[in-house]
């Protein structure tokens, strides 16, 4: 019979429904249980495509023994990550402080009914392994100390919850911004940087498009050579290694080793959109066609596997299927050959290493560019026919919830990339996300955090605000809408309502009338999305300069000042809000182009195309009546364009040669533009 988390929208809960353990959602019912029996809590967070999530499901959950000592001893509450990321991050850092070692999922953490972590850890194996106890042990050790040392747990736990209190920022008065974290994160990126295999650490190894964005950034403002040496050098390391799904598009979660080439092989649809924005931009500088090819590609993926009928963008696909992490995207050899003509086999096994010993499990070949170049027809077409035979095998799982913050990096992503390569699909396919979370997630001016199969509910976080208030500002730049320019005003009123903190500066994770937790977290860096304080300090500043509001940039300077003692002791943790950083200092420019729509066409290739990260291009032909008064220029048939330093707007321009002029649009990288770098710098 199922339990209660068959009534969830979470795949990831609806797995465990079968279970023999009598799982709760975290919510009212489960709480007061413990309250009422005095057990103690076992807490265990994941999310569906997590491959040892699954590990532990099977070999724990699912073994009626293990499931008996779990009810007869604790209130079991079960909780999707990606859903109630408030409750990961606190017992996520909770588990830090309690063993002094990293978290990740799954969680299992052991609380008091009132919510206080008493022991914790990650994945426990079913029988002693790996220097753990077993699980069923494990439980029974856990509960005994529990009732025998009542006054230690909860000392201890009153003490880890003031030092979760302690770890939110403070105010620490009216320091001077200036460009030193900017520079510090810049010289750390440069010595830690893998010139070998580009990136920025040894194995596992990350994307880190934060890091990417910064590199590109500062070669826009500095001229950095090797700041864009560092940044495109990783970004056609990623794309040529097998990270990167060269027979579908689209980067899987981490590379398991130093050289991209064997990925955990789990895609999630945030790092494919923070991605599409960053090789976006490294095509805007180098026109590379790699680069180029990689945004059609994931595009494409996305379009094709991750975008509801209804519009909304699904959330991740599994590392595994048919109970084996990477069965779907591996190959054999004489698999290949059977598919192809021998002229496109020859291509292809040279080109991807099929001709080389293998490497993955069970000789078993993952593609990873083994000989840059080859015959791109032959290539593409090989790759199609591999695709199609791949269709037909099991495909991993799909995690179907649309998420509200997941679906606006989405939203940005393709947007971004739609306008600076020319794509209107992926522009419309944005817009079809965008009009699903407005009909869908946004309830009388209340924001939900996720749905699925027609049920959405949560409330949603500073993420979901933050992200959508960029997407929209993004939406705007592609196609002007005066409904998105109202919509970015009324999230910007939320945030500003329900998540400011006024005091103190910065914005909380949880609006001020979310469910009471046992700490109220307010976080700066990034981690494998953006920040949320760090985007919304930068969106709220970029939206004043288009509405002209004044509370918005003073609540933008009031987070990067706060936060900006943490940025001056670890800088390259604070990549998204370094980007705030430097538009504090240097204020952002906009350029507003009006006229007749059907003239626009020009003047928008010459913006579009363009890298220009700390400018906004907006192409209006709305009534100025109904626009605020940064957007409202007098209304003509003629092209003008009006370029805003800040708050002072020079003279309007009519001619594309002078406007190309003032922005310096004809600068691209000298060593990128005709023949990319394939060597490390």
């Amino acid at each position: 019979m199922p339990n209660r988390l068959a009534r969830e929208t979470s795949p990831y809960l609806q797995q465990h429904a079968e279970n023999p353990v009598d799982w709760y959602p975290w919510g009212e019912e489960a709480l007061a249980e413990a309250k009422r029996t005095g057990k103690p809590i076992l807490l265990s967070v994941g999310y569906s495509a997590c491959h040892w999530c699954h590990v532990m499901a099977h070999e724990s959950f699912e073994d009626a023994a293990i499931a008996k000592v779990m009810n007869d001893n604790f209130v079991n509450i079960k909780v999707d990550r990606e859903e109630r990321p408030d409750i990961d991050q606190i017992y996520q850092v909770a588990q830090a402080m309690l063993t002094q070692r990293s978290g990740g999922w799954p969680l299992t953490m052991f609380l008091t009914p009132d919510q206080l972590p008493f022991f914790g850890g990650t994945y426990f194996p079913n029988a002693p392994r790996y220097g753990m106890p077993g699980f069923g042990e494990l439980l029974t050790r856990v509960r005994s100390f529990y009732d025998e040392n009542p006054d230690d747990i909860r000392q201890q736990g009153e003490a880890l919850a003031s030092a979760l209190a302690r770890t939110a920022p403070r105010a620490e008065g009216h320091a001077a911004l200036t460009a030193q974290p900017l520079d510090e994160a810049l010289d750390h990126l440069k010595q830690s940087f893998d010139r070998e295999h580009g990136g920025f650490s040894g194995a596992p190894k990350f994307p880190h498009p934060d890091a990417l964005e910064l590199l590109l950034r500062r070669y826009a403002s500095h001229g950095d050579a090797e700041a864009l040496e560092l940044a495109t050098f990783t970004l056609r390391k990623m794309a040529e290694g097998g990270i990167y799904d060269h027979v579908g598009g689209g980067f899987a979660r981490y590379s398991t080793d130093a050289r991209w080439a064997i990925p955990h092989f789990e895609k999630m649809l945030y790092d494919n959109a923070w991605l599409l924005r960053v090789y976006a931009d490294a095509w805007a500088i180098t026109r590379d066609p790699l680069f180029e090819r990689v945004c059609d590609e994931t595009a494409a993926w996305v379009m094709r596997e991750m975008q509801s009928p209804e519009g909304g963008y699904y959330s991740s696909l599994d590392a595994d299927s048919e109970g084996e992490e990477g069965k779907f995207y591996v190959w054999a050899p004489e698999e290949v050959k059977a598919l192809l003509t021998p002229a496109e086999y020859e291509a292809v096994a040279s080109h991807y290493g099929l001709d080389q010993p293998p490497n993955f499990e069970n000789h078993a070949w993952h593609l990873v560019v083994s000989r840059p170049g080859g015959d791109r027809a032959l290539l593409d077409a090989a790759r199609e026919k591999l695709r199609a035979a791949r269709a037909k095998r099991v495909h991993p799982g799909r995690d179907e919830k649309v998420l509200a913050s997941w679906n606006a990096l989405m939203i940005w992503g393709m947007a971004h990339a739609g306008r600076v390569l020319g794509r209107a699909e992926w522009i419309a396919s944005a817009r079809a996300a965008l009009e699903f979370i407005r009909a869908t997630l946004w309830r009388d001016g209340r924001l939900l955090a996720t749905a699925k199969d027609g049920r959405a509910h949560l409330d949603a976080y500073l993420d979901d605000h933050a992200y959508l208030l960029a997407a929209l500002l993004e939406m705007l730049q592609a196609s002007f809408d005066p409904r998105d320019l109202a919509w970015a005003e009324e999230i910007a009123g939320v945030l500003m309502e329900k998540f400011h903190d006024a005091k103190e500066g910065g914005f909380f994770f949880t609006a001020h009338d979310h469910e009471s937790l046992i700490h109220r977290p307010k976080p700066g860096p990034d981690n494998a999305t953006p920040s949320g304080n760090a985007v919304a300090a930068w969106a709220l500043n970029r939206l004043a300069f288009v509405t002209g509001d004044t509370r918005y940039p003073e609540a933008a300077r009031g987070t990067v000042a706060l936060f900006l003692p943490q940025m001056e002791r670890q800088p390259s943790a604070f990549g998204t809000l370094l980007g705030a950083l430097a538009e504090q200092l240097e204020a952002p420019r906009t350029v507003i182009v009006t006229g007749n729509r059907e003239r626009f066409a020009p003047w928008r290739e010459l913006l579009d195309a363009a890298y220009l990260p700390d400018a906004m291009a907006l192409f209006v032909d709305a009534d100025p009546k109904a626009l605020p008064p940064p957007l409202a220029k007098p209304k003509s048939d003629e092209i003008r364009a009006w370029v805003c330093e800040g708050v002072t707007c020079l003279p309007p321009i009519a001619a594309r040669e002078e406007l190309r002029d003032r922005l310096q649009l004809s600068r691209i990288a000298p060593s990128t533009r005709n023949n990319p770098p394939r060597s490390p710098p």
